[in-house]
């Protein structure tokens, strides 16, 4: 057997870095229960995909060996939909640390399974979630945290600063000429897709830097499950934060109205198809859970694998997590 085959079982992080990613799995874990909030675990295999363009679905499929028809779910991308169905159901706070599968995922920061912490706070705002998720990447990050400012900047302010345009007032010829220096040489009419491109090459690898910097104020094209804001309806209620030009967590004060949740899924299966990608049918049991009522919350999802980076030092996420996709 050669050297490299003799490699190959191994894991990709060192044994010092794992067991520093077990410890701050056990930190999270205190720092909940400190604050008397239930952790739940819910289904990986569910039924029903996210209806998101830019989220892709894993899907599988169960054999019957007697010869019975084969059945088709998915792997959950977020575990999103089904704690929203136990908050509908008055569990109250919850969190949530699991694995979830999102396919074409693959890079520096980027694996096709990977950790998130997941959370729900009932009755809060916006800015109190960030203030806990502030909190929680600062006990985790420990030592590394130390000297590091708390930003609050809203997405205009950063586009304005960054690329001196307003997203939500510029051309849609400004965004593309934007979008070419930052080497795009495709040919897109899709406004959101400029906007994202921008945030993710242009903007946000210089956020957070000395920081942990919250991006607030998303437009409302981009809200997916979060509420629009009532003082600026161009606006979601929903935040991003970024350390170190990366991209930690992602918040929103949820939306609980199941007529206009079920329009934003329609509309995203409208654009699946326009793109021609796979289009499946909508998660009813969510749009049920909403409709029955989902009580006043904020929810946050974080990136685990991430924050283990930036407190072991990691350049790349295949250092931190044991067997990457290709070695799984």
């Amino acid at each position: 057997m050669s050297r490299t085959e003799d490699a190959d079982w191994r894991a990709t992080a060192t044994s010092a870095t794992l067991r520093q990613r077990a410890a701050l799995l056990d930190a999270a874990r205190r720092f909940f229960a400190a604050r008397e909030v239930l952790e739940v675990d819910t289904p990986l295999v569910v039924n029903a995909p996210v209806t998101d363009v830019h989220i892709h679905s894993a899907r599988v499929t169960f054999t019957d060996e007697r010869g019975g028809a084969a059945r088709h779910f998915f792997l959950h991308t977020s575990p999103e939909y089904a704690m929203k169905r136990l908050l509908a159901g008055g569990l109250g706070d919850i969190y949530q640390i699991c694995h979830v599968v999102r396919g074409l995922e693959r890079g520096r920061l980027h694996n096709a399974e990977f950790t998130l912490i997941e959370w729900y706070r009932l009755g809060w705002t916006l800015e109190a979630l960030m203030e806990e998720v502030d909190a929680l990447v600062r006990t985790l990050l420990g030592a590394r945290a130390a000297g590091r400012s708390s930003q609050r900047v809203s997405y205009r302010e950063v586009f304005l600063e960054q690329l001196g345009l307003d997203p939500f007032s510029a051309s849609l010829q400004e965004l593309a000429a934007a979008a070419r220096t930052a080497g795009f040489t495709g040919n897109t009419h899709n406004r959101d897709e400029l906007l994202e491109l921008l945030m993710s090459v242009r903007i946000g690898p210089q956020l957070g830097r000395g920081a942990l910097t919250f991006v607030h104020g998303y437009p409302a094209s981009q809200a997916a499950l979060a509420r629009l804001d009532p003082a600026d309806r161009r606006a979601a209620q929903r935040f991003e934060l970024y350390c170190e030009g990366i991209e930690l967590a992602n918040g929103f004060h949820e939306l609980a109205d199941a007529h206009e949740q079920r329009a934003r899924f329609e509309q995203d299966i409208a654009e699946r198809r326009r793109l021609g990608l796979a289009a499946a049918p909508l998660d009813e049991r969510l749009l049920g859970a909403l409709a029955a009522g989902l009580p006043e919350c904020c929810g946050v999802a974080l990136g685990f694998d991430r924050l283990v980076m930036l407190a072991t030092g990691a350049g790349r996420i295949d250092e931190v997590v044991p067997f990457p996709i290709e070695r799984a």
